[in-house]
């Protein structure tokens, strides 16, 4: 079967990293990752959660900025107009224990962590300050769901002018097929979808620097 994407030159350009890099950790939060809760229960984003924390190891020993973020609202009435409705049982509203971040992924004192009301993690939030002030070129993007909250942000992270690097094995879904078909597609056009052993060899490769003093921005009702 012919690939028209191929032949019309989709995927042909590689991004590449550039001199400064961060790691953004999309909804990596309790919802999601704890199997007590509705949309916690998916052993694919277990498995994300787990090699984020790899990742995040040695970006850490690097100096690296990290950025995390959850998704929640107040209550309905500050929230769009979504179709899931287990985003309407209280888990995604601030205050509720489900709202944390996975202890896995963050780290107190050196993260920068805010919450966001939207799918993409740059929607009216303080990123695109955070990064400029870290001087920040390429960013890393973790978290779920790759086929919805992550999409939305790797679109966005291209649409700002960052480079975009997403190691598939850091970002998972509620389904295999969605979270492929979503790799795929954005690396045809916004990012380059790499292995995790080959972001932390070049993570590695880097001259160690301090790490940056982190802003807490965390949304309040």
């Amino acid at each position: 079967m012919s690939n028209r994407y191929d032949s019309a030159g989709y995927g042909a350009q590689q991004i590449g990293f550039g001199e400064r890099i961060a790691v953004v950790n999309v909804d990596f939060q309790l919802a999601f990752t704890d199997p007590q809760y509705p949309t916690g229960k998916s052993p694919h984003v277990h498995t994300a959660v787990e090699n984020t924390s790899t990742l995040l190891k040695h970006a850490r020993q690097k100096g690296l900025p990290v950025a995390s973020c959850n998704v929640g609202w107040c209550g309905p009435e500050d929230m769009g107009h979504w179709k899931v409705s287990s985003l309407y049982d209280g888990s995604f509203f601030i205050g509720h224990p489900s709202m944390h971040l996975d202890p896995r992924i963050y780290e107190p004192g050196y993260d920068v962590v805010f919450t966001k009301s939207a799918p993409s993690i740059f929607f009216q939030t303080p990123l695109v300050l955070f990064l400029t002030k870290q001087q920040v070129d390429t960013v890393i993007i973790t978290g779920c769901t790759t086929s919805g909250c992550v999409r939305a942000s790797i679109n966005d992270c291209f649409s700002y002018g960052y480079r975009t690097i997403v190691p598939e094995e850091c970002v998972g879904d509620q389904e295999e097929g969605p979270h492929n078909d979503n790799l795929r597609d954005v690396g045809r056009r916004y990012a380059d979808v790499m292995k995790l052993a080959d972001v932390i060899a070049h993570i590695d490769s880097l001259e160690a620097r301090p790490a940056p003093a982190p802003l807490a921005a965390v949304s309040g009702c």
